[in-house]
């Protein structure tokens, strides 16, 4: 067929272009079904109504073919046409009522959803999964990226009182510390049996912010000032510690005033033992 413009196209066409997506549209729902019937089945299960629904709705077109046009439906494929419906025929104004019963039956789907606490399970589902795949990596990331590099960093700094010594440790540090961590969590599991998601993205997410909680701390001694420099990266280091603490009060029901007390605690020890060894 030849691309036609849609005002072009005959009654006969515009209906069995209809029945076409109609056909189209079923078939994606029951991909959508098929993805999601794992993880999410309550929603699979609304994306199989969705699609049984379609296939009614085209047995309903196909009907009003055979009565108007007869048993053989053309071929009008979606790249054959191009612009606008410009007029719509009685029996298009029918089939334009059936797709608005169709957003409608959907509406009724989620509402029904909602009503069971379906969508209220599913949430806590899809919580849960951001909280394995991308919370937890990150947050551990975050803490050995933040407290494990204060050793090195702050015995270098006060056993040579050089920014650019501290700075060059800080940073193999932190580099080495985040593609080490990528590498242990990507490795210790694949997700297959605790759902926490694919371990190359998941290693991801952990080396990168390991190689940031160490950075935070580091990148202060670029100033030359020694003291201003040791300063800076001592006020950067109470951030950290303040922000790790939120966000394990934020995400993993942590008190906040224990959170803070472990991670403070934890902190102050290995930079203790950084100055320490570095005064040596």
């Amino acid at each position: 067929m030849a691309k036609k413009s849609f005002k072009d196209l005959t009654e006969r066409e515009i209906l069995a272009f209809a029945i076409q997506l109609e056909e189209e549209d079923s078939r994606l729902y029951g991909d959508f079904a098929e993805g999601l019937r794992e993880t999410y089945p309550a929603t699979a299960k609304a994306f199989d109504d969705m699609q049984a629904e379609e296939s009614r709705h085209r047995q309903m077109l196909i009907e009003m073919h055979r009565q108007r046009f007869g048993e053989h439906i053309p071929l009008i494929r979606r790249q054959d046409i191009k612009g606008f419906l410009e007029r719509r025929p009685t029996w298009l104004v029918r089939a334009l009522g059936i797709e608005r019963h169709h957003s409608e039956f959907a509406e009724s789907l989620e509402e029904k959803q909602v009503a069971t606490g379906e969508r209220t399970e599913e949430d806590k589902t899809s919580q849960r999964t951001f909280m394995l795949q991308v919370v937890q990596p990150g947050l551990s990331g975050l803490i050995d990226g933040s407290i494990s590099t204060l050793a090195p960093i702050f015995a270098a700094a006060f056993a040579t009182h050089k920014s650019r010594d501290a700075f060059l440790v800080g940073l193999a540090a932190s580099l080495g510390a985040g593609i080490s961590m990528a590498f242990t969590e990507a490795l210790s599991d694949d997700g297959s049996l605790t759902g926490r998601g694919q371990p190359v993205f998941r290693g991801s997410v952990t080396g990168v912010m390991t190689a940031i909680g160490g950075l935070g701390h580091t990148l202060p001694f670029l100033i030359g000032d020694f003291h201003l420099a040791l300063l800076v990266a001592m006020i950067v280091v109470a951030i950290e510690l303040v922000v790790i603490s939120y966000v394990r009060h934020r995400y993993m029901d942590t008190p906040l005033f224990s959170s803070a007390l472990q991670v403070i605690v934890g902190g102050a020890l290995v930079f203790a033992v950084g100055i320490w060894i570095g005064s040596s």
